[in-house]
């Protein structure tokens, strides 16, 4: 079992407690990549997974800790009838406000950041062999990829992804498109990657791979 000798205050606010005391993976991949496949069967292999976008959806949840300060900045029109953040219509403002995207922002990644450190020391603390990080703007977000040992992309030609997003998420061409440019190009996740899965085959074979680099990891 990993043990830290952070304090409670330090647990709640960073995650550098753990540097060295447990490998830091962080998976990131375009979205339709396929991390969530990834991150399933690597916690099927006692992986501690702290997944960043499932953390974004409970706090904005009905009666997540984001709602209220979401409604009282933005109002109850990005507030749906069940009490949770209207995604569709908050993802057309920010897409086209600046502004309102940082905002958000502002508002959800110190609540997710929160959760996430919380949900670390928790995993860590139970076992884990490591830590895998699911940050879909991993890249993106500038914070990350300083806190983390080792990087894993999930890649997949973005005709794929697009396919994928469009069939899942019932979006537009253009609406995936645009968010596709709102990320990290495939060519700079690569370059960035320490190790890289190709999903852009049959679920058997990305298993496989998983597999492998379960194996490589726990040589960290």
């Amino acid at each position: 079992m990993a043990t830290t000798s952070s304090s409670p205050h330090s647990e709640q606010s960073d995650l550098r407690g753990l540097k060295g005391v447990i490998p830091l993976i962080g998976l990131t991949g375009g979205i339709g990549s396929g991390k969530t496949a990834v991150s399933d069967q690597l916690g099927k292999l006692g992986a501690g997974i702290i997944d960043t976008d499932v953390i974004a959806h409970q706090i904005t949840a009905a009666n997540g800790p984001a709602i209220e300060p979401i409604q009282k900045h933005f109002g109850p029109d990005y507030i749906d009838a069940n009490g949770a953040l209207d995604r569709a219509k908050m993802r057309t403002l920010v897409f086209a406000n600046p502004d309102a995207k940082q905002a958000l922002e502002a508002i959800t990644h110190p609540l997710i950041r929160q959760e996430a450190i919380k949900q670390a020391f928790q995993e860590a603390k139970g076992g884990a062999p490591y830590l895998v990080f699911v940050v879909p703007l991993l890249l993106e977000s500038g914070t990350w990829i300083d806190l983390i040992d080792r990087l894993v992309v999930v890649d997949c030609p973005v005709e794929t992804q697009i396919s994928r997003v469009m069939q899942r998420n019932n979006l537009s061409r253009a609406e995936v498109e645009k968010i596709l440019q709102s990320q990290a190009s495939r060519e700079d996740r690569l370059a960035q990657a320490d190790f890289v899965i190709k999903n852009q085959g049959s679920l058997d074979q990305l298993i496989e791979e998983v597999n492998q680099l379960n194996q490589k990891i726990l040589k960290i």
